[in-house]
């Protein structure tokens, strides 16, 4: 039997006891979720499992003719084995990022357990759709936002933190880039009249989203912090949807937002992104 969750004393083996949280048994673990700012209070220490997820980032918007905005990165995604003693200890929950007037997508908020003892880092926004601007770089995050077109040249891709997610997409057909994943890169767009993909969200922990009713389910499986779509070029007559968002786009996954296409909805905005999510388990038996 694995000893994770569990601490020998010299009365024998003890297990951790704690509140907070929605609070779910499941396979021999109990879950504690967070979707908003709470507290994790512990009577019984040992060691703990913790799944962070920031808030994703928002797509980049449309501002001028023809210039779609990039996808959203999605937020950071870490996880961390954590040996707690008995106490009480505070858990936030990142935002996700919106779209604002300049034309870029809003970096998502950072989760946190702990304060500094486990971190998701905030997503990338998506980038810029704005002919007005020399370039139009994706944001760098958890995950990358994906790049879109400026007057002079066109913008790079964000790139991603190191264990924590994937680079947003590249410019490819005049159409900006997806955003980041945690678990793959965002793509690029294969064609003309195809938006680029996010990428797709993790599939590490099928059995937390299971156990606890989170994440985006797909055939039983789950999926945590995907990239938002990036948008695409389009004519007022016959507009064209961004790409598809990776996986992992629902709420309180950390999923970035999808980049808004150029016209034809009447709207400027990029989607925003998702709010992150933390989970934290140990062993009941």
């Amino acid at each position: 039997m694995s000893t994770l969750g569990i601490w020998a004393s010299a009365g024998g083996v003890s297990f951790v006891t704690a509140t907070g949280g929605t609070e779910t048994t499941s396979g021999g673990y109990k879950y504690h979720k967070f979707t908003a700012a709470g507290t994790f209070t512990v009577s019984a220490g040992g060691d703990i499992e913790v799944l962070c997820i920031a808030g994703g980032g928002a797509g980049g918007g449309y501002l001028s003719t023809s210039i779609g905005g990039g996808g959203g990165g999605a937020g950071g995604l870490k996880y961390s084995s954590v040996a707690t003693s008995a106490g009480t200890f505070v858990v936030a929950v990142g935002a996700g990022g919106s779209f604002n007037s300049t034309g870029a997508g809003a970096n998502g908020n950072n989760s946190t357990y702990n304060a500094t003892t486990v971190v998701g880092t905030a997503g990338g926004g998506g980038g810029l759709g704005n002919s007005t601007t020399a370039s139009a770089n994706g944001k760098n995050g958890g995950s990358g936002g994906g790049a879109s077109r400026g007057t002079a040249a066109n913008g790079t891709a964000g790139t991603g933190t190191s264990g924590q997610g994937n680079n947003g997409g590249s410019i490819a057909n005049d159409n900006p880039g997806g955003g980041g994943g945690a678990g793959a890169a965002g793509s690029s767009s294969p064609s003309s009249s195809t938006g680029a993909a996010g990428g797709v969200g993790s599939t590490a922990y099928t059995t937390w989203g299971s156990a606890t009713s989170s994440g985006q389910n797909s055939g039983g499986t789950y999926y945590f912090a995907g990239g938002g779509g990036g948008g695409i070029v389009g004519t007022f007559k016959f507009p064209r949807s961004p790409g598809a968002n990776g996986l992992g786009t629902g709420t309180n996954t950390g999923g970035g937002g999808k980049g808004r296409y150029s016209e034809g909805d009447g709207a400027t905005g990029g989607e925003s992104g998702n709010s992150g999510i933390v989970i934290i388990r140990y062993l009941t038996a």
